[in-house]
């Protein structure tokens, strides 16, 4: 039995999806030439004064007000110092004593138990520069395109109990930014990251231990791994009856294992004081009443909806409401056709497969919900068979179309008319005798093969329940 209990908090920096920096007019777009979008102000150049992004507040606030906080009406920016080569003002304008949000919560699920894990705080600042490091030219570059990019840092309390726990968090913190359309989530570009704090104390014990606090994690599955293979570290450290050290450490993907990056910094490290170049954010109560009526509906909330109002089991429920695109396609398509169970087993099935096999979102998807609610119709009512159906969607996916047409032009449509297929299914079973003989004799499992040549006759426009009536009576004679 385990003797220690792990105990994690995360920060997580989320790069809010604005066209501009927090203090500059400079473009945040990501990818573009290394420092093509830097100014004077971004760069840190004496004499020049920020101006804040107004959207940047009114995102943090809709975050805030999604996971239950209180937004503070006044806050205050402070400079946090400290030395990077790619932060060239030498100190970040973050905040400190007076944070925007504070006191929230997210409730997470993990092997059909629900538990809360408080927010301590949400706060505005900006994001550092990057450095590039090149062993093969023995030197290291900096892109100040980041500079200046908004974030909101969340600070969980430690209230995570495990890896499974933390990942849960993350998840549910990255479904509702992409939800409030005002991150996009993507890990690997680093517009979503986090830190974790990670630490083991005696079961019972109330006091904390020492934590050490993990970085350059990039996915879910690295969040996983770094925090378990740092438990194990530092349970096996207790165990020799060695010291846990507070500090700083990198997780190493490509091994699976964290090392030692500095020692951990504390508060007073960082000589937090109010930045003088900006004044207090005030936020009027009827600004905070309008962005809370702006919120969209969440994930939670709409996963509940779909349950009741679709009647979907809470597992396609939860998966559809996962990313918000898809959830928004779904919600597009029952209202063309008023058949959710119907469509959801598309969904589930060949729309989620396809999205995984071309690595494109619903967003990216060429085939408007309307045809493929019209796509699934022509299937459910026999107008086609499933078969050329999910040869049909994966073209629709890809390049758009319309159904009916193509259906047309590659001449799918299935028939059903029994007088026309009363002939094929005869030609069969007058050209195999020796099975439908056997048949006869009790190998009922060979219609499969009679089902198979009049599919290949009619090249699979058949329609199969009507070739297996066929056949049973025919058979039987």
């Amino acid at each position: 039995m385990a003797r220690y209990e792990t105990v994690i908090g995360l920060e997580v920096h989320a790069q809010l999806r604005t066209a501009s920096k927090i203090f500059c007019s400079c473009s945040t777009a990501f990818g573009d030439e290394p420092n093509a979008n830097v100014c004077e102000v971004c760069s840190g150049m004496p004499g020049v004064l920020p101006v804040l992004n107004a959207k940047v507040v009114e995102y943090a606030v809709k975050m805030g007000l999604a996971v239950d906080c209180r937004v503070n009406l006044t806050s205050v920016f402070a400079r946090k110092n400290y030395f990077y080569p790619d932060l060239p003002k030498g100190y970040q304008i973050s905040q400190f004593e007076q944070p925007l949000c504070e006191h929230g919560h997210v409730d997470i699920e993990v092997d059909g138990r629900v538990k809360r894990v408080g927010i301590t705080r949400i706060h505005m600042e900006e994001d550092a520069g990057k450095s590039i490091h090149s062993s093969a030219e023995n030197a290291s570059f900096v892109d100040l395109n980041r500079t200046g990019v908004p974030l909101i840092e969340i600070v969980s309390e430690p209230d995570m109990r495990g890896p499974e726990e933390a990942v849960a968090y993350l998840k549910s913190l990255r479904n509702i930014l992409v939800y409030l359309g005002i991150c996009d989530g993507n890990m690997e570009e680093g517009s979503f990251r986090c830190d974790a704090n990670v630490s083991l104390r005696p079961f019972g014990r109330e006091e904390y231990g020492i934590r050490a606090e993990l970085k350059n994690m990039n996915s879910f599955r690295h969040v996983q791994k770094g925090i378990e293979y740092e438990v194990a570290r530092q349970t096996a450290l207790l165990e020799d009856g060695e010291p846990v050290i507070q500090e700083t450490r990198l997780y190493d993907a490509s091994k699976g294992t964290t090392h030692s990056m500095r020692g951990k910094e504390e508060a007073h490290d960082y000589r937090y004081f109010p930045d003088p170049d900006l004044v207090p954010v005030v936020i009027a109560a009827e600004r905070l009443e309008q962005w809370r009526s702006e919120l969209p509906e969440l994930p939670k909330a709409k996963m509940a909806r779909f349950m009741e109002g679709y009647g979907l089991v809470e597992a396609d429920a939860a998966r559809l409401t996962a990313e918000r695109p898809v959830a928004d396609y779904f919600e597009a398509a029952v209202a063309a056709w008023n058949e959710p169970r119907k469509l959801v087993n598309w969904m589930m099935g060949e729309f989620l497969r396809e999205m995984n096999q071309s690595g494109k979102g619903a967003a990216d998807c060429r085939m408007a919900p309307e045809s493929f609610a019209r796509l699934v119709r022509l299937v459910e009512e026999g107008s086609i068979s499933a078969k050329n159906g999910k040869d049909l969607f994966q073209e629709l996916f890809l390049s758009g179309g319309d159904p009916e047409e193509l259906v047309k032009t590659k001449g799918l449509t299935q028939i059903s008319d029994t007088s026309a297929l009363e002939a094929v299914v005869d030609g069969v079973i007058a050209a195999n005798p020796k099975e439908a003989e056997a048949y006869r004799g009790g190998k009922t499992k060979l219609v499969a093969f009679f089902v198979g040549q009049v599919m290949r006759q009619t090249k699979g426009q058949a329609n199969p329940a009507v070739v297996n009536e066929l056949l049973a009576k025919k058979l039987s004679s």
